[in-house]
C-alpha cells in the first residue's frame, strides 16, 4: 500500500456522496441519505436507490477500471501513452451495441445492448490474441490490437452510413458518447462479476510489473513468464473494458490520464500504480458525472464528451513531453 492510498480513498468516499447526494431533484441531505438507508416506496426513496445509487457504483466501478487496465496497460508496455483501448476492445464493444441498436436487438430486450457489447469484446479480445500469436511480443500486441480497431471502427461507420432509420443512427452517437445517466442496478450486476475477475487478474501482475522495468531479459531470468503476462493483460483488460463499454459506452482517456498524474506519487513503481490508479480512476469519473450534472443540467452532456474535454490536452502534453526527451 503505497502512501497515497489512503486519501485517494477518502476522496473517493467523499465524492462517492456527493454523487448521491448531487442532482436535479433538488433532495434535501437529511431527507436523501434517511431515504437512502431506510428505503420504502416513497419518490425520494425510489430516486436514491433506483437512479443516483446505481450510476455512483458504475462511477466507481468504470473508473476503477479504467485506470486499473491504463496502469497495468502502460506497465507492460513500458510506454505512458498506451490505454486500455489500444487492444481493441473497446471499439469491438462499441460495434456488437451499435449492432444491436442497429438491428433493434436493444429495444426488444432489456439487456440486448449490455450483451451484444460484452459479446463484441469478447470477439475482439479473441481476434487480438489469435493475430499476437502464442509467441508475439509488446508490438505485436500493439498492432494486432490497433488493427482491431481499425476493423471495429471501419464497421461501426458502415452501419451508420447505411442506417435507414435516423432515429437509430441518432441513438447510435449519443450511445457512443459514454453516459451513466439512466441506468439502474440491473446494469451494475451485469457488469459487476466481469469486473471483479478483471481486477483479479489485473491485479496479479505487479510483481512481473516491476521486474519488467528492468527489462524483459532480466524479468525472464527473475521466473516472469512473459507469454503468461501477456494473456492475463489481455484477458483482464478485455473484462474491464468490455464490462464498462458494455453498460455505459466509450468513455476514454481515464487509462491514459490517471496513472500518468499519479506515476511521481508512487516512486514510479508499476505495482503500486495499480490499485492507485483504480481509485484515482473511480475519482475521476465521479468527478465528471458530477460536472455533466451541474455544468449543463438541461442539456445531458455526455459523459465520454468530458473526459475527452479533459484528456485531450494530458495526452498531447504527453506527446510534447516524449519528444522533449528523445524517447
Amino acid at each position: 500500500m503505497s502512501r497515497v492510498t489512503i486519501p485517494l480513498a477518502l476522496a473517493v468516499f467523499i465524492l462517492f456522496t456527493a454523487s448521491l447526494l448531487i442532482g436535479p431533484a433538488g433532495l434535501g441531505v437529511g431527507d436523501s441519505l434517511t431515504a437512502l438507508w431506510r428505503g420504502g416506496d416513497g419518490p425520494i426513496a425510489m430516486v436514491m436507490r433506483q437512479i443516483r445509487l446505481p450510476r455512483a457504483i458504475l462511477a466507481v466501478m468504470i473508473g476503477a477500471s479504467l485506470g486499473l487496465a491504463g496502469a497495468a496497460m502502460q506497465g507492460y508496455l513500458r510506454n505512458p501513452l498506451a490505454e486500455p483501448g489500444l487492444i481493441g476492445v473497446s471499439g469491438s464493444a462499441a460495434l456488437g451495441a451499435v449492432l444491436a441498436i442497429q438491428t433493434g436487438l436493444a429495444a426488444a430486450f432489456t439487456l440486448g445492448l449490455p450483451l451484444a457489447a460484452l459479446a463484441g469484446a469478447l470477439g475482439g479480445v479473441v481476434l487480438v490474441m489469435a493475430l499476437a500469436g502464442p509467441r508475439g511480443g509488446a508490438l505485436t500486441l500493439i498492432l494486432a490490437g490497433i488493427a482491431i480497431s481499425a476493423l471495429a471502427g471501419a464497421l461501426t461507420s458502415l452501419v451508420l452510413n447505411l442506417s435507414p432509420n435516423p432515429f437509430a443512427a441518432n441513438e447510435i452517437v449519443f450511445w457512443m458518447m459514454g453516459s451513466l445517466s439512466d441506468r439502474s442496478m440491473v446494469h451494475v450486476w451485469l457488469a459487476l462479476p466481469l469486473m471483479v475477475i478483471g481486477w483479479v487478474l489485473l491485479g496479479t501482475l505487479g510483481r512481473g510489473l516491476d521486474a519488467l522495468t528492468l527489462g524483459e531479459d532480466a524479468a525472464g531470468a527473475m521466473g516472469i513468464s512473459l507469454t503468461r503476462m501477456r494473456l492475463v493483460l489481455v484477458i483482464g483488460t478485455a473484462c474491464v473494458v468490455g464490462a464498462a463499454t458494455a453498460v455505459a459506452g466509450a468513455i476514454g482517456f481515464v487509462g491514459l490520464v490517471v496513472p500518468h498524474v499519479l506515476r511521481p506519487l508512487v516512486g514510479a513503481r508499476p505495482s503500486r500504480l495499480l490499485w492507485a490508479s483504480a481509485l484515482g480512476g473511480a475519482i475521476m469519473l465521479l468527478v465528471a458525472d458530477i460536472a455533466v450534472r451541474l455544468i449543463l443540467p438541461s442539456q445531458d452532456l455526455k459523459l465520454g464528451v468530458l473526459t475527452a474535454i479533459v484528456g485531450a490536452p494530458v495526452f498531447l502534453h504527453l506527446i510534447f513531453k516524449t519528444r522533449k526527451d528523445g524517447i
